[in-house]
């Protein structure tokens, strides 16, 4: 039996127009549905995620510019063709401005319906695979190795040599930027599944009604949309290493899920009757405080403990200051590769800015730092002007002296302006706001309920 085609969801207001459609795409062997608004179509997209979207520009209540932008925002990775009548070129413009793959002229003949459905769909195929190619080879080239000689990474890397033997559950702390999915990949290539799947998911970064196939995979008709069986990530994963980022934004109800499949090595996809065995040794991994988020009752103290079998916990840069030259090295040689540009070596005064710098946004923040150098190099010369300039203002670090000035300064309005700076360089995380400030914990949130800044919301990281 054949293999059902790509899925397609049809948008058209017009009941006529959306019944062709369907047919003439149908008999080509897509897979369809169909929505008469931009709200049906959302919930149709909620349910599954549909490889092409075909859309009318103009309908009552939302128009089709508005589900682009909901798409695209949503970062779905389908492929979207707008509808406009002739003569509407703003609309055409507007719609590739927007993130459209294509458009056309209604009304359309159906030959020139099938061609742009499917030279949408074979771009966005060679597009996936030319990602997943680019991500093999910076693989390949060490860009997912660890980097740093400093007595923190010392230990981070016997801890790990420990660990990597075995299926223990492996929980990765730190900041954003540190490395956690390196730490996780490091983990898997040292072990016995090396040659098998390593399987990553960012589970923020999927919405909360698709996680739950996204993670266990669901049966032919579980809901609708569902057209064909779908594998999850586990069972891709099976015999190989599962990483779950941002942990902390799984759902309640998943989580308590996720804590049966971690003690029962067994999934249920959607729809399904019986449980299928899987092989996986999962990776997670946070930037949030989860014994906090235990209090709190935003996650649940059962799986922080299943998942908290062997803790590794990250340092930031600013605490391993030693391995900044060593990364920017590494980075340089990686961005002047990958762009095809011939620099010289890192100038004293650009290693000394780079060493000094405080980097909240920590290794990934140093990376898209020399990124910039090297893309902005003229001659090959790299120039200290072309550092960010929260880099290039040689912000002070920890120790530095600050002069008093001549007619002194009102202390407490300086205490307001750097609280708000820390906070909006940690993006809003508190606790990485009081680290900028060399301040407890305890004492920052003293000092932002002393000048009212307590009841600003905090980020979740």
């Amino acid at each position: 039996m054949p293999e059902p085609g790509p899925a397609v969801l049809v948008v058209e207001d017009e009941a006529p127009q959306r019944r062709l459609i369907v047919e003439i795409l149908e008999r080509a062997g897509y897979q369809l549905r169909a929505a008469a608004t931009v709200d049906e179509a959302l919930e149709a997209i909620r349910e599954a995620v549909p490889d092409l979207v075909l859309c009318d520009w103009r309908m009552p209540g939302r128009d089709g510019g508005q589900l682009l932008a909901e798409v695209r925002r949503l970062g779905l990775g389908c492929g979207f063709i707008v509808m406009t009548a002739y003569g509407s070129i703003a609309h055409a413009v507007e719609a590739i401005r927007l993130g459209a793959d294509d458009y056309l002229g209604k009304p359309f003949e159906r030959e020139a319906l099938l061609l742009a459905v499917q030279r949408v769909l074979r771009t966005r195929r060679l597009e996936r695979e030319n990602r997943r190619l680019r991500e093999a080879v910076d693989q390949g080239a060490g860009a997912a190795s660890l980097i740093g000689e400093s007595p923190v990474m010392q230990r981070l890397y016997r801890t790990i040599a420990k660990v990597a033997a075995s299926d223990a559950t492996v929980l990765v702390l730190g900041e954003s930027g540190t490395g956690k999915e390196l730490v996780a990949r490091t983990l898997h290539r040292s072990s016995h599944r090396a040659d098998r799947s390593f399987v990553a998911v960012n589970c923020a970064a999927i919405p909360e009604t698709l996680i739950e196939s996204e993670l266990f995979g669901h049966e032919k008709g579980a809901f609708t949309g569902a057209h064909r069986r779908r594998a999850g990530k586990f069972e891709e994963a099976d015999g190989g290493t599962l990483f779950l980022d941002e942990i902390a934004s799984m759902p309640l109800p998943l989580q308590a899920t996720l804590l049966r499949v971690l003690q029962e090595r067994r999934i249920t996809p959607l729809g399904g009757r019986g449980e299928t065995e899987v092989d996986v040794r999962v990776v997670a991994a946070s930037n949030r405080d989860l014994p906090r988020l235990v209090r709190e009752g935003q996650f649940r103290e059962d799986l922080y403990y299943r998942l908290n079998v062997v803790p590794i916990e990250l340092p930031p840069l600013r605490d391993r200051r030693d391995d900044v030259p060593l990364l920017a090295t590494a980075f340089l040689e990686r961005a002047a590769a990958r762009h095809g540009r011939e620099v010289g070596p890192l100038p004293r005064a650009i290693l000394h800015r780079l060493v000094e710098h405080g980097w909240p946004g920590n290794v990934r923040e140093l990376a898209n730092a020399i990124e910039r150098l090297v893309l902005l190099a003229e001659d090959g010369v790299l120039s200290e002007g072309d550092l960010p300039a929260a880099v290039r203002g040689g912000e002070h670090v920890a120790g530095t002296a600050i002069r008093l000035p001549a007619g002194g300064l009102d202390w407490e309005a300086m205490e307001e302006s750097l609280l708000r700076q820390a906070l909006e360089r940690s993006g809003g995380n508190r606790a990485a706001a009081a680290r900028l400030l060399g301040l407890g914990y305890k004492a920052f949130l003293y000092r932002l309920d002393k000048h009212g800044l307590a009841g600003e919301p905090e980020a979740s990281g």
